[in-house]
């Protein structure tokens, strides 16, 4: 049998043109450990603290992180949605912070609670009175809303956040459906359908009414049955103090007999 062996050359070619297909795989494998070691980018985002039902009330926070190295976050600017506007906007102290608050003329009223309001909160502004957010860390802006609509699935507030070194980042774009997440989302806050019974103030004062009846009729049944129970504890100690008696009694005249 005839033994062939490789030349130097042949052993050199094939080397070679394995090379590219190596070098192609160890640039996909360092692309895909570069994509898994970065961090996502983050954005100025909006989520309920608990449940945030349509026609309920609920506390939203504002989370906004530094996105710079080299400056801090001074001052947020929340437009409220005016396609669907909140008749009940409250901020909650946030320590480091002066917060304003500013509303608008409706162009169309809308009715709460049985009244007519012909104007809302359209943006609330804080501003830091010290240094704000620093390159590393991230806040919340706590707001109480109300009440939420009931003809729509998500509320959109557009933001606007300003830096010390005064660049300011408009997180003003909608998310549409279908497409991929833009550059500068706004906050996006996602309604969920409300328990059955939960609408309407007249269904609350009416279940507030059959609840505290429940409860004074607990109440009563409690009371009785407590007094009742005192009663027979009363009856049964005396029967029992009675026998306690005659017992006594007779046994003393058992007592004197047998002495006699």
């Amino acid at each position: 049998m005839k033994v062939t062996q490789a030349t130097p050359a042949a052993t050199a070619t094939r080397t070679s043109s394995k090379l590219p297909r190596v070098a192609a795989a160890g640039a996909a494998a360092a692309l895909v450990v570069l994509a898994v070691s970065t961090p996502a980018f983050a954005h100025v985002t909006v989520q309920p603290e608990g449940e945030a039902a349509k026609g309920g009330y609920a506390v939203v926070d504002f989370k906004v992180p530094n996105e710079r190295d080299d400056a801090s976050t001074t001052k947020l600017e929340v437009s409220l949605p005016a396609d669907h506007p909140l008749a009940s906007v409250m901020p909650q102290p946030v320590d480091g912070w002066d917060v304003k608050v500013t509303t608008s003329k409706l162009a169309k009223p809308i009715t709460s609670h049985g009244q007519k309001i012909d104007e809302a909160v359209s943006k609330v502004t804080w501003t830091a009175t010290g240094k704000g957010i620093r390159p590393g860390y991230f806040q919340k802006f706590p707001l109480s809303v109300g009440q939420l609509p009931e003809d729509t699935d998500q509320l959109v507030f557009k933001a606007l956040q300003t830096y010390s070194n005064k660049e300011v980042v408009r997180w003003i774009e909608v998310q549409k459906e279908g497409q991929e997440e833009p550059q500068n989302p706004a906050p996006s806050l996602t309604l969920s359908d409300a328990a059955e019974g939960s609408h309407g103030s007249t269904a609350k004062g009416a279940s507030s009414a059959e609840d505290a009846k429940d409860a004074k009729s607990t109440a009563a049944e409690s009371t009785d049955s407590s007094d009742t129970t005192a009663r027979v504890l009363g009856v049964v100690g005396i029967a029992v103090g009675a026998a306690g008696v005659a017992y006594g009694v007779l046994a003393g005249r058992r007592r004197s007999g047998a002495g006699a």
